[in-house]
Parts: C-alpha cells; structure tokens; sequence
C-alpha cells in the first residue's frame, strides 16, 4: 500500500512533525545534532525530499510551499528548520546531475545533502575529474547527511585558475559520500546548535566528472521543473526568512500564552489586561503579518514570472531578495521584542523563549542577513550597479 505521506502536502507534513520537534528541543540542542528518532521521523515525513526532483522520488515543490515547510517546522524547533531549509538548497544540485548520477546519489530514500558556504576548496582537473583538496567550514546537517558537497575553484595541473567565458573564475561543486571525508567536530555554539554544522577535509581526492555540478550553469540543468532555473541563494534566503517568521510565530504564541496568567510582580493587573502590553502584542502582530504576506506575496510572484517565462531577470529577482532580507531582520526584531515582554520568565533554559531567542540571533548572522544586503539592494532600485550579486 503506497505511503499516505505521499498524498499530503509538505507543509501539512511538516505539521505533524511540530509537537515531535517541541518534545525532543532539548535533546537536539544537546545533541547539537538530529537525534536517530527525530531524524526517522523527519525521513517519514520526506522532508528532506522536498525540493528534490519527481524522478528520484521528490516532491519537486515550488518556493511558496518550501517557504511555509520551513516555517512550520520553525514553529517545532529551529535547528530541524535549518537543517531542512539548507538540505533543500542543497537538493536543488539533483537537477544538474545526469539521470544516472542523480539516482546514485539521492535514490535513497534516506539521501541528505550538506555543504558549506563559499568556495573554500580547490580542483585540478585532470583526466575523467578533479583531484580535490580543501576544508569546508558551515555544513549544516552534516551529521545525519548522505553525502557531503565541496564549492571548489577549478584549476589546471600547474595550478592556474581556469576561467569561465565572462572572465569569472570557473567552480565546481564536488560530491562525496560522507564517510570519504575528515570531519572535524566544532560545532559549539551559541544558538541552532543541532543543526551540526560541522566542518570537514579532503585532500587530493580523486572526484569523477559526472559526480560535480556548476550550481549556475542552467547549461547543465537536467530537469524541466521551474524552482531548478533559480539561484540557489535566492531559494536559501526564501528559506531563511521563513524560519525566522517561523520562530517569531511560536515566540508570540508562547507570550500570548503567557499573558493570559501571568501578573507581573508589582503590578495591579496581569499582562493580559495591561494595556500597554495589549499595545505591543497587537502591534508585534501587525509586523509579523506584514512580513509574511509580503514574503510570500513577492515568492509567489517569481514563481508565477519563472513558471510562465522560464527566467528571472535581476530587478525581479532583487525584489524577492528584498522581501527575504527585510523579513530575516524583522522577524528577529519581534523574537527579541517578544522575549522583552515575557520578562524574567523568558530567562529560564526550561522555558519556550530562551532558547528561540538564542536561534533567532544566531540565524540572523548568516550573510542572507547581512546589512550590506540592503545597500546592494537599494542600489539596483535607484538603476545603479548592485557592485556584488553574489547573493542576489
């Protein structure tokens, strides 16, 4: 009898996974990883098979649904949002492998990819493939994932760059299984510690040409889907805002729950008939809505531009850049907001904030949030050269 999971949407699946992920926070946290039972369920519920093509068993969703996936799963626990948001990045390299390829690699049912950010490694090309070494710091996922990916430069055997016709210098992503490579077990911090985001080594490996992939080059795209004709940083920031706006859901879910008991001490009223308090809330929610209609009104409509059009030119992508960036700084803004309100309550490690607030930042950090964002940004809205598309 075929799997029921495969008649339900992955938003809706994502839902029954939230009151596993809320159970088991504390163990993932300690952990700094999926742990075996949390994962199992994650594999049920396909959620690492979101992004991934029909034709190895993937749902091959559009970036509208993947939003709403992360930020349900965001709801139950940030780390799994993570981890799901950067596996689907990740999943979009199915779609520029050759069919034989593609099923070797995410065939399995139980197939995750992790790499890391920017191209931190190098690969001479030699005869069938590249010789590859390099240390990949940032792999989120890494711990539970089948196969590891390595951004390298391409280099020729006396070590010269080798450069793309635009003059830009030309990289391929490795694959490897994960057992082929050094891990080095560093992931100790501050907030989405499960998500393991290790780093990890190889040198001078022997890497076939069938087993790499331009992330770019739509030269090389096997697939028709139209989520695989975007950049991969665009549907990485659509990904990460929607964790954020995730958090900031549950964080105001857990302070309205609070209200309706708490009477903060020295006060004659309890919060929920404060009206100072009554302000904030509803002001916190104006935001919160805001945010999502607008992140997901701008998806929404790339996608309908990319489905129809088969492309998405820079202005238009700009926009959807703009609506994920504002939304990874608001939705943060209102998580901290909302820690504030729930006062010395939200101190404490067994609580429903703490912990938010400490993912919440640390997501903030990633260079899909950066400031300097919003100056490429504003650039390309006063017709001037953005100086870096790098994550446009």
């Amino acid at each position: 009898m075929p799997d029921a999971t495969h008649y339900i949407t992955a938003p809706e699946r994502a839902e029954t996974l939230v009151p596993i992920l809320d159970a088991a926070a504390s163990r993932i946290e300690a952990a700094r990883e999926m742990p075996p039972d949390v994962l199992e369920a994650m594999h049920k519920a396909r959620i690492f098979r979101v992004l991934l093509p029909k034709s190895v068993g993937g749902d091959e969703a559009d970036l509208v649904t993947f939003a709403e996936t992360i930020e349900t799963l965001a709801q139950g626990d940030a780390s799994a949002a993570w981890v799901s948001g950067q596996g689907g990045g990740c999943a979009l390299a199915a779609a520029f492998l050759t069919p034989i390829a593609r099923q070797k690699w995410f065939g399995p049912a139980n197939a995750v990819l992790a790499w890391g950010a920017g191209i931190q490694g190098q690969a001479v090309k030699v005869n069938g493939g590249y010789r590859v070494s390099g240390r990949w710091m940032f792999n989120s996922g890494s711990r539970h994932a089948t196969i590891l990916g390595g951004h390298s430069f391409v280099v020729d055997e006396a070590g010269n760059p080798i450069f793309r016709a635009n003059g830009t210098k030309l990289d391929r992503t490795v694959l490897i299984r994960r057992e082929q490579a050094k891990i080095e077990d560093n992931w100790q911090v501050m907030g989405l510690s499960g998500t393991g985001s290790d780093t990890f080594e190889l040198k001078d490996m022997f890497v076939s040409e069938e087993d790499t992939i331009d992330r770019e080059n739509l030269e090389e795209l096997q697939e028709t889907a139209s989520i695989y004709l975007f950049p991969g940083t665009v549907v990485y920031g659509v990904g990460f805002s929607a964790l954020q706006l995730g958090i900031a859901r549950r964080m105001l879910t857990e302070l309205r729950s609070l209200a309706m008991t708490k009477t903060p001490r020295g006060v004659a009223v309890s919060l929920r008939e404060n009206p100072v308090f009554q302000q904030l809330l509803s002001r916190l929610e104006a935001r919160l809505r805001s945010a999502r209609a607008y992140l997901m009104t701008e998806a929404l409509s790339a996608q309908e531009t990319v489905s129809a059009r088969g492309a998405i030119t820079l202005d238009e992508r700009a926009r959807l850049k703009l609506a994920s960036v504002h939304c990874i700084h608001e939705g943060v803004d209102i998580v901290h907001e909302a820690y504030r309100a729930a006062g010395s309550t939200a101190i404490f490690k067994s609580g429903p904030f703490e912990r938010r607030l400490r993912d919440a930042l640390s997501a903030s950090q990633q260079t899909q949030a950066r400031a300097e964002n919003f100056v490429n940004l504003g650039r390309i809205l006063l017709d001037l050269d953005p100086g870096s598309t790098a994550f446009l």
